[in-house]
């Protein structure tokens, strides 16, 4: 026979899960774009468990340390500023301020790239990531395509602080200095260009989403007037660095689809040049071939 202790459950586990419903209104009343699973997922960062183990935790566990980070989060402090962790692909990355939190659309990015160098009859690829950030992208083609050799550019001091970090121990070979100037004594050797560049037109600053003006970099979100003055400059790079048949792969905005590929023309030593969607079916990234003579 089961006895009652009063009717109540020994070790009651609904307190965390009401909390992060009134954190989720309280997101969602800041204009954080994804409210449920930011304060899920902050849930889940305090207390040391899995978003999918929230029911778990029991209420004598609950962590008032939650409201700090959801006050943060409310004042549009992104999430994985608050964390210390960006998820990319395959790979958790260390974040936080002075670096560019990579995004999801940048894995369609990475995605083509990582497939591109793939289908190449090259037994160890060589790949330069330019504009790297946190190392997103250049770690994803290190841990994807085994057997590539790769090189990732940073110019911010800020950023290139935390790169290292997440390619310590890596096979990713980081280097500080400018894209548009990078690792001349690779010319006419490398087998894809990538790059997730600033894109970001200085006449939009007011429309950037405060996670992204607030606290990314200005460096690796603005580019010129039309947002697409690094884009040229790393045309120019891209060509001096690839070997004839080599891909470049460059990140833009939604916006700039059908502008990207007419910087690499077929009288700048291009050739099938093309946009690509994201998977969202926005346009996202470019790609185009350094032309074989």
């Amino acid at each position: 026979m089961l006895h009652s202790s009063g009717g109540r459950p020994q070790n009651p586990r609904g307190l965390l899960i009401a909390e992060v419903a009134q954190a989720t209104q309280r997101l969602a009343d800041a204009g954080v774009p994804s409210p449920r699973f930011d304060a899920e997922e902050l849930a889940a960062y305090v207390h040391g468990v899995k978003r999918g183990e929230l029911h778990l935790v029991a209420d004598s566990d609950f962590d008032a340390r939650y409201w700090e980070a959801v006050s943060r989060r409310e004042a549009r402090e992104p999430l994985q500023h608050i964390t210390g962790r960006a998820f990319f692909r395959y790979l958790e990355l260390q974040v936080g301020p002075g670096v560019f939190v990579p995004r999801p659309e940048t894995e369609s990015v990475a995605g083509w790239a990582i497939d591109a160098v793939r289908a190449m009859d090259v037994a160890e690829p060589l790949i330069v990531d330019l504009c790297t950030g946190s190392g997103a992208i250049a770690l994803a083609l290190a841990q994807e395509v085994p057997r590539s050799r790769v090189h990732a550019v940073e110019l911010d001091e800020g950023a290139y602080g935390w790169a290292a970090k997440n390619v310590e121990g890596s096979r990713v070979t980081l280097h500080q200095g400018d894209a548009l100037n990078a690792l001349p004594e690779l010319d006419g050797q490398v087998d894809l260009v990538v790059s997730n560049p600033p894109y970001i037109p200085l006449t939009e600053w007011e429309y950037v989403a405060p996670e992204a003006r607030d606290h990314d970099p200005e460096l690796a979100l603005f580019s010129g007037e039309d947002g697409l003055s690094t884009i040229r400059g790393l045309e120019r790079t891209a060509h001096r660095l690839l070997r004839p048949g080599g891909l470049v792969v460059i990140e833009h905005a939604d916006t700039q689809g059908g502008q990207v590929p007419w910087i690499f023309t077929e009288d700048r030593g291009w050739a099938d040049a093309a946009d690509h969607p994201d998977l969202n079916n926005r346009p996202r990234f470019a790609t185009a071939r350094r032309e074989v003579p």
